[in-house]
């Protein structure tokens, strides 16, 4: 008797098994499966240029802006960013530059940026209905909310005028006043530096190959300064029957769990309402080179005005980065996002640099070789695109590995196996 309990219980068979999760991994792989990104024939996104050129100074230049926000006490940082940008670029096409503060302008930076800067510089300063908190906001909900973000020791999210700059960037520095003359913007930073010679107009080939937005850098957000962001976004994508590009394929990480448990995972952060998360890749906005007719359409204002009401921009650290890059990821054909690769660029301690071309650096040209652009960087390579590029003996390209929101631009090699990009 006793030996009938004690009995090993049957194990179910091998095949039952296989019958009843079949459909959930059928399943599975079909979603992971939509959200795969082929590898293009043919590179969607060349560089302008591979070498140095001879600076057209006579050319038609186009409608646009270089750019900074900045604060009076910032005067030796704006100074060495323009001061960087005159010498690598600015010198041969006296493009204006707009400086902007949410205070009184300081004489002395007035003063000192006019010496520095070629094209016309004008100083303009933000209303301050507009670097503030909406009206229908409580702001003290929301200075103590951004105190507690500041106690988490979350990036910028204690400094209430961070707050306020991402929301303008984000919002409305496309219709700011000073900037409706303008299509296009170029975003500089205090305290950036460039070290190659741009010997080309990226603003006349952002236009003439149909670009909208153009980047150096792209890197993760920090997952604590905008958990909602993405599951909003996706939310306004899915109310306005936004159709799904490869662009936007390429920043969502499929989820492995079948559909009755992945619909779970819409509680996470990050996540959108079918599980599916955001993989925190953004354009770092402190670069920009961007059509601004492209983020002043009805479609952008709309999706800024519903982020605007959820609150994120204070109650969380939504950064204009994040912004800008979902709403090109949603809106945007991938040819029309350029990787300015042959940029040399540094902010605080992120930079890239590349290797210069090894039979391209003009030693002759005489345009090259008077006023601040005498240097021919360091030597190049057999793969160098770079022009007089100067690195600091740094030979490799600091930028965070892998496609991130570049992934359709084509690798060095062609062979990829299926669903290798999830890794």
């Amino acid at each position: 008797m006793l030996r009938r309990y004690l009995r090993p219980r049957r194990r179910l068979p091998l095949w039952f098994i296989l019958t009843v999760a079949a459909p959930f991994i059928f399943e599975v792989l079909v979603h992971l499966w939509s959200y795969d990104v082929p590898v293009p024939p043919r590179e969607l996104d060349p560089p302008f240029s591979t070498t140095c050129q001879e600076p057209d100074t006579s050319a038609k230049r186009e409608n646009a802006v270089l750019v900074m926000l900045t604060r009076n006490w910032e005067l030796e940082q704006a100074n060495r960013t323009i001061a960087s940008i005159e010498k690598k670029f600015n010198q041969w096409y006296h493009y204006p530059i707009l400086f902007m503060n949410d205070e009184e302008w300081d004489p002395e930076f007035i003063r000192v940026l006019n010496e520095t800067s070629s094209g016309k510089a004008t100083f303009e300063v933000i209303p301050p209905e507009v670097w503030s908190f909406p009206r229908w906001m409580d702001a003290n909900a929301a200075r103590k909310s951004i105190k507690a973000q500041g106690a988490k020791n979350i990036p910028h999210a204690g400094d209430e005028g961070y707050h306020h700059m991402c929301r303008f960037y984000s919002g409305a520095f496309y219709n700011f006043p000073p900037l409706k003359q303008y299509k296009w913007y170029w975003r500089l930073e205090p305290d950036v530096e460039f070290m190659c010679a741009i010997t080309y107009d990226p603003f006349v080939e952002m236009a003439r190959n149909d670009k909208v937005y153009g980047f150096t850098i792209s890197l993760w957000e920090e997952s604590e300064t905008c958990p909602q962001l993405f599951r909003d976004t996706s939310d306004w994508k899915q109310y306005n029957s936004i159709p799904t590009n490869n662009l936007w394929k390429a920043m969502v990480q499929a989820s492995w769990m079948p559909w009755p448990l992945r619909r779970w995972l819409s509680l996470l952060g990050h996540r959108d309402r079918n599980g599916d998360s955001w993989s925190l890749c953004h354009y770092w906005s402190n670069f920009e080179i961007a059509n601004m007719d492209f983020f002043r359409t009805p479609t952008y204002q709309s999706y800024f005005q519903f982020l605007e009401r959820r609150g994120g921009f204070y109650f969380e650290r939504w950064g204009d980065a994040a912004v800008h890059s979902l709403y090109v990821a949603m809106a945007a054909d991938p040819r029309q996002v350029h990787h300015f690769e042959d940029f040399g660029y540094r902010h605080d301690q992120l930079y890239q640099c590349p290797s210069n071309s090894i039979n391209g650096q003009l030693p002759e040209s005489s345009i090259l070789n008077t006023g601040l652009g005498r240097d021919l960087g360091v030597p190049g390579t057999s793969t160098g695109i770079g022009c007089r590029c100067e690195c600091d003996g740094r030979r490799e390209t600091r930028n965070h590995p892998g496609y991130c929101l570049n992934k359709l631009k084509q690798p060095n090699s062609r062979k990829r196996p299926w669903l290798t990009w999830l890794l």
